[in-house]
């Protein structure tokens, strides 16, 4: 990961639902989330899991494409993840 990108990530939640957001440091939030200190919706569904993220150029693109996946339903975010290879727990 290089430094002054942006990245959209997608996490798997304890109770197997998907969180989406974005950061400049992927694996440092994923850990405050893990802490209990990241969003209000991963606090109580804690441990997380970061499934996949994309490294995008600018926070805006990346506020973009975070937009664009949280509007995926269940199963097109699912797809994603099969077309990447990445095997989560359902």
């Amino acid at each position: 990961m290089e430094e002054n990108n942006y990245y959209v990530y997608l996490l798997q939640c304890s109770d197997n639902t998907f969180y989406i957001g974005t950061t400049n440091d992927v694996e440092k939030r994923v850990a405050t989330h893990n802490a209990g200190k990241g969003a209000k919706y991963t606090k109580i569904r804690r441990p997380v899991k970061l499934l996949y993220f994309e490294d995008l150029h600018t926070k805006s693109q990346a506020l973009k494409r975070e937009h664009e996946l949280k509007k995926l339903s269940r199963i097109k975010k699912e797809e994603l993840l099969i077309k990447n290879h990445i095997k989560w727990h359902k």
